[in-house]
């Protein structure tokens, strides 16, 4: 399977950023934002795989100062690396003061997702090729993210089979 570049998965979003997105400390509702990069990362990735794709997980979101009203939001995401079956979308989150032009870099997040078939079971992917300074920095230190990824499902998965599922008033 061909490599495919970085680029040919970038998304780019850009919004404003209204009262009703505000949370009480006025600035942008965190789940708000998660919603926006889970977007934008799926597109990434089904540019990449050009087929049906899942989010496997949210690997991480850190947020890293305050979107505010008076600024718009800018999302850039790509495929940073794959697997066999699964891609690393990373999500690049710029907030920009419309009135000053400031902009700085407010968030930042890694997910997963999965490529499907019309039956909706995992088919194999294209490897990326990274091109700029930035592509191949996320590419080259990926490995060590998908190893912690790997450990944190098991240790999910751990957690799980310990956890109940009866209501909460069949307990007593």
């Amino acid at each position: 399977m061909q490599p495919k570049f970085c680029r040919e998965s970038r998304c780019v979003k850009i919004s404003r950023v209204f009262p009703n997105d505000l949370n009480d400390h006025n600035t942008l509702f965190g789940g708000k934002l998660m919603a926006y990069i889970d977007d934008i990362a799926s597109i990434s990735a089904s540019r990449h795989a050009r087929t049906d794709v899942v989010t496997a997980s949210t690997d991480s979101v850190d947020f890293l100062c305050p979107i505010r009203q008076s600024d718009s939001v800018c999302l850039t995401s790509y495929v940073t690396w794959t697997g066999t079956t699964s891609m690393e979308v990373f999500v690049k989150v710029v907030a920009e003061d419309l009135k000053t032009g400031e902009r700085r870099i407010a968030a930042t997040a890694f997910l997963t997702f999965v490529a499907l078939d019309d039956q909706g079971r995992p088919v194999p992917v294209p490897p990326v090729q990274p091109e700029s300074e930035e592509e191949r920095l996320l590419y080259e230190t990926a490995p060590r993210r998908a190893e912690r990824r790997k450990q944190h499902r098991a240790e999910s998965k751990q957690l799980a089979a310990r956890l109940k599922t009866e209501k909460f008033w069949d307990e007593m």
